[in-house]
């Protein structure tokens, strides 16, 4: 894994908000995440989170037109609680250091992670930012996303808006199939240049959780497979918003509770373990 991070790539992702690293798994690494997590998937049955019978494509009560959404990607979350070998590849003590060094904060713990899959011919996503659906708020929250399969314009590559993590907020706004709605909020990018992040199977790419990123259609008869984790801070706190909670967890909690539950939430990594 090329997991050491150099100050000049910590910098260019502080500036820009993404980061993309060639290489990062090994051919034998690369090998063990596919078949993980298509082992992880097949135990999970289609189902979209470990605590619920909802199943990938379904109305989850967030989009609001499941036929066209459902055809984005398959979305499965948190695979890290219900198989162990997912479990061992997030809660990787190495990764969360990077993520922690990109973000500039004493520790990461996992928000959710997501195998993400694109079929043939899937629908974009649109420009869009993150953490605002999330249920802290915290402006260093990041998610690193891991390609399993090439990924090229054609087959539904990735695109950062640069620095605009720097400017968005918390407020929420709609996902939804206009793909440049957001720019109704920030009016000030139309007219940027996207980062257009094209790389290989086995490399990888960090973004801020506030960064402007969209997908590209499936144009292919292929899959375009990633695994992706969102990292939260430690330290955040709880903002009110149920988004991927369990319903006992969310009930329990109150506006500005510590979101520190291991079970949940595991620390992956802090600054005091080195």
């Amino acid at each position: 894994m090329k997991n050491n991070l150099t100050q000049e790539q910590i910098n260019y992702y502080r500036k820009n908000g993404y980061l993309t690293i060639d290489g990062f798994l090994s051919e034998e690494e690369l090998e063990i995440w596919r078949n993980t997590l298509a082992d992880a998937l097949k135990q999970r049955q289609g189902r979209k989170f470990p605590h619920s019978e909802l199943k990938t494509g379904e109305d989850d009560g967030i989009n609001t037109d499941a036929t066209y959404f459902g055809n984005v990607f398959d979305q499965i979350i948190n695979l890290w609680m219900t198989h162990d070998g997912m479990k061992e590849l997030i809660l990787d003590k190495r990764i969360g250091k990077m993520a922690t060094q990109l973000a500039d904060v004493e520790g990461i713990r996992v928000w959710h992670d997501q195998a993400l899959i694109k079929k043939p011919w899937a629908n974009p996503t649109s420009w869009h930012i993150d953490t605002p659906f999330w249920s802290f708020s915290h402006r260093e929250a990041l998610s690193i996303w891991i390609a399993l399969d090439d990924v090229t314009v054609q087959n539904g590559c990735l695109y950062f808006m640069p620095g605009s993590h720097l400017d968005t907020k918390f407020d929420e706004p709609n996902i939804g199939m206009n793909m440049g709605e957001i720019f109704r909020e920030y009016p000030q990018y139309i007219d940027k240049k996207p980062f257009v992040s094209v790389i290989k199977a086995g490399s990888c790419s960090f973004h801020n959780g506030l960064n402007i990123h969209a997908a590209g259609p499936n144009m292919t008869n292929g899959y375009r497979r990633a695994m992706t984790c969102a990292f939260m801070p430690d330290g955040a706190t709880f903002n009110g918003k149920k988004n991927v909670l369990p319903g006992d967890y969310f009930n329990s909690l109150k506006v500005g509770d510590l979101l520190d539950n291991d079970e949940q939430n595991p620390l992956i990594y802090h600054k005091n373990m080195d």
